[in-house]
């Protein structure tokens, strides 16, 4: 039976021997998922912000149940915004040959500024100025919708804040944040398959491991010796003379 592996001497004895088995794992993984990072087509993101507000007639002082009654509606019209009308009137609107109503609302995110009436709305695409034409689309739409359903002395409003502007830079992937992900886990990875490669090994490794498998002291170690090509030469012809 092995000693136990879970001394502290028995731990740094392990990943020191072990520790080539631990850097290549990781260093294939980082690679991997570096290499598959590069590979992926850069997606693009564009937002454009809108401020959600409500017609008055008289009094336009607001309380704060008034400011409270505004928030709930920024959610509400923040709810419309991937919906099949929506999608369906950008589709149409800009003849997208190569989306749908359905991929339309896939690519699009809204979400209420908390405590605000601000609602901001994205659009992720492969391509930086479509996912700006669609995203100022959404916009303009989804401001015609709210007017039309909308009625009355105290209509809600949806208007354009903020347009888009048109992204730089890809928000997917990030082969930096991934490659150090990939080296963290490839590294745990190392040290579990190191401890496995350990337990599985039927060899002893040191002297103190001999003496914690059969609980007495060693005597004597017996050492190893090379012996070079010119020796080995000697030692065949003293044999041949005998």
């Amino acid at each position: 039976m092995r000693g136990s592996m879970y001394s502290p001497q028995r731990i740094l004895q392990t990943l020191r021997r072990r520790v080539w088995t631990i850097v290549l794992v990781a260093a294939v993984t980082a690679g991997s998922a570096l290499g598959f990072s590069l590979l992926q087509t850069p997606t693009y993101e564009a937002s454009v912000l809108i401020l959600v507000g409500q017609k008055t007639t008289g009094n336009t002082n607001f309380g704060a149940a008034d400011v409270t009654q505004l928030e709930g509606l920024a959610l509400t019209v923040a709810k419309a915004v991937p919906t099949t009308p929506i999608a369906e009137t950008v589709v149409e609107r800009l003849d997208l040959q190569e989306a749908s109503a359905g991929e339309v609302i896939e690519n699009v995110s809204a979400e209420q500024d908390p405590g605000t009436m601000f609602v901001n709305v994205s659009y992720k695409d492969s391509h930086p100025k479509r996912a700006q034409l669609i995203a100022n689309t959404i916009g303009e739409v989804l401001s015609e919708k709210i007017s039309e359903v909308s009625l009355g002395a105290n209509a809600i409003t949806a208007t354009v804040w903020e347009p888009a502007t048109l992204p730089e830079t890809p928000v997917s992937p990030d082969p930096i944040r991934n490659g150090i992900i990939a080296l963290v886990l490839g590294s745990l990875l190392g040290v579990v398959l190191a401890f496995l490669l350990e337990y599985a090994s039927d060899s002893w490794n040191s002297r103190d491991e001999v003496e914690e498998v059969f609980g007495v002291p060693t005597m004597g170690v017996v050492p190893k010796f090379r012996v070079s090509a010119r020796r080995k030469e000697i030692l065949a012809s003293m044999e041949g003379e005998r």
